[in-house]
């Protein structure tokens, strides 16, 4: 758990920092980084969806995921949490509803917190967990500045994703081949293309409901490759 402890307190440090920061950047500013870093989304989405070897299991997978997803309206419950969160600090300029769910997909949808949580799980090994720490607590720092507190929250979401498959690593190991987590990246990545997106304002995907697509994803490729 070592690895995801440490994880989730880079975003806590660096979201911090970032909410100082935003304090001083003009409205301007705020807004042209902010669609400076949802081009850099949608980049690093798009690196991750043409990983895929089969887009026939990336498209099932977004049907049979989304369907899921509304029926049991994912997304919802996402913003009520985030609601909460916002309640809770009586936050009124900042959106931290909008800020929590976009980090926290951001964060957990990806190769390196499922490879690193059951390296960490298996071998003790937290060398991706550490490097992802990085990338994430740097992240943090410019998404804070530009979304607010909400970021800071993204950590309890990393902490129970990453902790969750750290646990249950050794019964994981086998059902998380490498072909597995390809199509599971794959399909993320789209997910976070939609994030980008919805930064930009150019459309409203509900990529909270489509996050089952993932795990439908998983068991498709187990299945098929």
């Amino acid at each position: 758990m070592w690895g995801t402890i440490v994880n989730a307190g880079a975003v806590i440090i660096g979201g911090m920092l970032g909410v100082i920061i935003g304090q001083k950047v003009s409205r301007g500013m705020g807004d042209t980084l902010m669609k400076g870093i949802s081009l850099a989304v949608i980049l690093i989405g798009l690196q991750m969806a043409l990983t895929t070897q089969n887009i026939l299991i990336v498209i099932g997978s977004l049907v049979a995921g989304g369907t899921i997803g509304e029926l049991l309206e994912f997304e919802g419950r996402l913003e009520q949490l985030g609601k909460r969160l916002e309640e809770m600090m009586k936050e009124k300029k900042g959106n931290v509803a909008r800020a929590f769910v976009t980090s926290s997909l951001i964060y957990c949808v990806g190769a390196m917190a499922i490879v690193g949580s059951l390296e960490s799980g298996l071998h003790q090994n937290y060398q991706i967990l550490y490097a992802k720490s990085i990338l994430d607590g740097i992240s943090a720092v410019v998404f804070a500045s530009t979304m607010g507190l909400g970021v800071v929250f993204s950590a309890g979401s990393i902490f129970i994703y990453q902790g969750g498959i750290t646990l249950l690593a050794g019964w994981l190991q086998g059902a998380l081949t490498q072909p597995v987590i390809t199509e599971m990246s794959a399909t993320g990545g789209l997910l976070i293309m939609g994030i980008g997106f919805n930064m930009l304002n150019i459309s409203v995907i509900k990529v909270g409901n489509l996050l089952p697509a993932i795990l439908v994803a998983a068991l498709l490729a187990g299945i098929f490759l």
